[in-house]
């Protein structure tokens, strides 16, 4: 198994390049290209990924801990089965990836784009997801208690059976969104009347 630690790129190009089962700890990658890289099962520690191309990369059953991708593109990348554990994944794109398995503990996925994926029965458990697109995704039976959602684009997803319970919906549009069988706290439920115009003593 090979294993890069304390290892700076920047600029270099690492297209095509067959990462199977590599592990890195401790490394910096600014501006690489990691286009159709083989990167199975591959694991990252305490990695810097800042605006990396992952385009076509292949990523499944990879395990990624307390890494950041910042403002990386994962366009048509395979990430089935991969794991993302306390994560910083801010500002980055995932255009037509397949994400079916894909793990999510904690971590940063502001800003990110994630329209129009299956993320049904996805765990966002106390994840910030500040101004993540989520626009189209099927969020069914998704578990955001505890995640902070704060101005999160959910317009047109399909909430059915989700759990927003103890999340910080500040700026979301609740009053357009189809909620049937979500599960929303009392603060939440009094929030989605006033929408109405209810008046909550």
């Amino acid at each position: 198994m090979n294993q890069y630690v304390g290892k700076e790129y920047i600029n270099d190009r690492f297209e095509d390049a067959d990462l199977i089962d590599v592990q890195f700890r401790d490394c910096r990658f600014v501006q690489c290209n990691f286009q159709n890289a083989q990167m199975m099962e591959t694991t990252t520690s305490k990695c810097l990924f800042a605006e990396c191309d992952f385009t076509g990369a292949q990523l499944n059953s990879s395990y990624h801990e307390g890494s950041a991708f910042l403002n990386c593109q994962f366009r048509r990348s395979k990430l089935f089965s991969a794991t993302f554990n306390d994560c910083k994944m801010t500002g980055s794109g995932f255009e037509e990836s397949n994400l079916n398995g894909l793990t999510i503990s904690s971590g940063d996925w502001s800003y990110t784009n994630l329209r129009s994926h299956n993320l049904k029965k996805m765990d966002f458990r106390n994840a910030k997801l500040v101004e993540t697109d989520f626009y189209g995704c099927n969020l069914e039976k998704t578990d955001f208690r505890g995640a902070d959602l704060t101005r999160a684009i959910l317009l047109h997803a399909n909430l059915t059976g989700a759990d927003l319970r103890d999340a910080n919906v500040e700026g979301v549009d609740l009053k357009n969104l189809h909620l049937k069988g979500v599960r929303l706290d009392l603060t939440q439920a009094v929030a989605l009347a006033r929408t109405y115009g209810a008046l909550v003593d």
